[in-house]
Parts: structure tokens; sequence; C-alpha cells
């Protein structure tokens, strides 16, 4: 069929034709914002997840949502190597220059300049990746202790007076916060605390992989009563069959639904391959339907080219070590598994791995579900590590 007209968008962040299963979690997310614009209180939320499941795809629909009611939003992802203040400061910057275009706000938004001017200034030393434009001059003592906790959790309160004196609310949008460092995270967390206790409208809508919640509970021990961890999984069947049937149908195309059942069954629900999947099925099939074999003949193709992207681009962060471990895991199944099961596949003792496990973890490609175990957060990685390390060579 017609490559130019194939609906499936696979890719990172890719938004999908059909955002199938999800209504609930983007409800929740409406309610708790529009709480928060009227002065009521409202968590923040964290979606939790693996890989694949749409979280990010989620995270900028839900910031659509609220740039479209009228919340002012700014929306970071963090990368391994960044500071959260060097990701923050530019994106408060744009934030309170548009609410000091608001005549209601501008008295309050320019203190706010002010309290970040003097933020930066005062972290330049310690956080030397902060690159932010100044529009005022600091004021003294807003914001410039040079202490994170303290320093951040004035800046956002001074931005929440702005932001309610404007009506509205800032809300930030914020992908892979499992990488912030946890002293970070406690002063995102302090600041956010506060800003409940005063009633201001600031908030955070996150995501992040499974072992976030974990290292929130470390940064602050009152995270947990401060923020919703709704988990974010593959979809159900009938999300499923419909995030592949819809688009096709929309561009008069019609699937076999035995070919629906073993796309859904090959993919395991995940929101990514299924998109990988329906791109393949489309561009195989000679014409409408999609017939199973079709599916079954696109197969090849849609796991080569998760191999290639997906799957790869992760694999190669890793050292011979790190992927020894992986390959030990793989040998075991999808998970998880306990420790000492990995340690006996590669005939080591479980403290001499401990360091490889860390590492792993801190690069998000496993975590730990219990004490002791430990399990991959791509899905379907324990199939590609027997694919790219085939054999018993990886044991020596």
């Amino acid at each position: 069929m017609d490559p130019i007209r194939n609906p499936y968008a696979p890719g990172a962040g890719t938004p999908p034709p059909e955002l199938a299963g999800r209504d609930e979690l983007r409800e929740q997310v409406r309610v708790s914002i529009e709480r928060l614009r009227r002065g009521l209180p409202a968590k923040s939320l964290l979606m939790i997840g693996l890989r694949g499941v749409g979280k990010t795809v989620l995270l900028d629909r839900m910031r659509d949502d609220a740039e479209a009611a009228g919340i002012h939003t700014l929306r970071i992802e963090a990368p391994e190597g960044r500071s959260l203040p060097a990701l923050l400061a530019p994106q408060l910057r744009q934030t309170l220059l548009r609410l000091s275009r608001q005549q209601a706000a501008k008295a309050l938004a320019q203190r706010a300049l002010r309290a970040l001017a003097g933020f930066a200034k005062s972290l330049k030393v310690k956080y030397d990746d902060i690159e932010v434009g100044f529009d005022l001059e600091p004021e003294p003592g807003l914001a410039d202790n040079g202490d994170l906790e303290h320093d951040l959790q004035t800046l956002l309160e001074a931005v929440g007076e702005a932001a309610k004196s404007a009506g509205t609310a800032l809300v930030m949008f914020i992908d892979e916060l499992q990488y912030v460092r946890e002293d970070e995270l406690a002063a995102l967390i302090a600041a956010l605390h506060r800003c409940g206790q005063r009633r201001l409208p600031v908030s955070l809508v996150g995501a992040g992989l499974p072992q976030l919640p974990g290292r929130m509970g470390r940064a602050k021990s009152y995270a947990e009563r401060l923020f919703d961890f709704p988990q974010v999984g593959p979809l159900n069947a009938t999300a499923a069959r419909l995030a592949i049937a819809k688009p096709a149908k929309e561009q008069g195309v019609d699937i076999a639904d035995r070919a629906v059942t073993a796309i859904v069954a090959k993919t395991q629900g995940y929101p990514y391959f299924l998109q990988e999947w329906g791109k393949h099925a489309w561009d195989h099939a000679p014409r409408t339907p999609i017939r199973q074999q079709d599916v079954e003949a696109a197969s090849a193709s849609a796991i080569a080219a998760l191999d290639d992207s997906f799957f790869r681009v992760r694999f190669d962060r890793l050292t011979p070590a790190e992927k020894r471990y992986l390959r030990a895991m793989a040998e075991l199944g999808p998970g998880p598994h306990r420790s000492g099961d990995i340690a006996e596949q590669l005939q080591r003792k479980v403290t001499s791995l401990g360091p490889t496990r860390s590492q792993l973890i801190d690069k998000g490609m496993v975590w730990s579900p219990n004490h002791g175990d430990t399990a991959f957060t791509v899905p379907l990685f324990d199939e590609f590590m027997k694919r790219i390390m085939p054999g018993d060579d990886w044991r020596v």
C-alpha cells in the first residue's frame, strides 16, 4: 500500500495517530490543574513507567491541554549530566516575560525576574552550566543566598505570586526525572511543598522510570504525600486494538481481526511497538485489508527496525561489563531476577557485581522492584540481548 499514507508514527516522543487508553489520566491532570488555578489543594503528579509506554507523548499532550486552558507551562527533559537549575532558569525566564505582559501581573512578574537574576548569579559558581539572560538587576536578599533549596523555594514562590495575580498557574512538565540528582530533587520537592502550603498555583507534572518514586522518597521523606504516582503501562487489549485499527480505518484501510490480534500479541500492548508493527504491516500489505500473513511477514522488518533504533541506541551506551550483566539477565528471561541468580550466570560473587548493577540503574537500563531483584526498564530487551549477543561468548 501507499507508504505516503501510512498513518503509524514510531519515534521517540512522536505523537501516535490515536492516543488510546489514556483519557482517564489526562482528565486527572486536567482536574488537578484547574483546582490549582482556583487556589484549591492539588497534588503534583509523576507518571511512572518503562520505556516505550508513551510517557513523553502523554506529557506533551497534557501540556497542550493545559496551555489550551490558559495555563502557563514550561517543558524540559532532564538529560544526564545537566543540572536542574540550568534547565529551569531559561524556561522560567520565558514564562515570567510572558506574565510581565499582563498588566495585573506585571509588577510581581518583574519581581520574580529579579529573583531569577539573583538565583542564577548566586548559584553560577556551583552550577556552571547555568546560562540565562538577565532582564532586570537582582534584588539583594531575594533568592540569592547561594543555597539551592532555599533559593529555589523563594524563586518559585515569587513565580507563583505572579501567576496567581494573573489568574493562571505555572505547571512544570519535566521528562526523565530519574536523571536529576537527589539533592536537586530535594530542592524541587521542598519548593513545591512550600508553594502548596501557601496555596500558590505552582505544580509539577513529570515522568520517569520505575526507580523515580524511590529517588523522590530518599530526597524528601514526605514526597509520597506530596505527589501522585500513577503507573503508565502497556495498553489493555481494547485500547491496543483501537490504536491499531482506527488510524488505518481513517485512511480507508481495513485490518483483519486476526491481524490486529497478532499485532497486539507480538507487541504486548506497548504503544511504541504497536506503532512499529503497524507501520511495517501497512508497508508490507499489497492492498486492504491487512491480513494476519502480512503481519507475520512484516515482523522481521519491525524487529530489525527496533534493533537498529529503539534497542541499539541504549545498547551502544553500555560498557562491556554492563552488556554481559544484561546478557546474563536475558538468559534468565524477562525478569525480574534475583541478584544471586544473575551472579551465578556470570560465575561471579554478588558483591563484585554491585558496581555494575548500580551503573546500569544510573543509566536507566534496570531498576529494582524489590530488594535484591533486578528488572529491565526496556520491554522485550531480553530478546534483543539474545539477538545481539548470541551464543555463549559473553560468559567469558
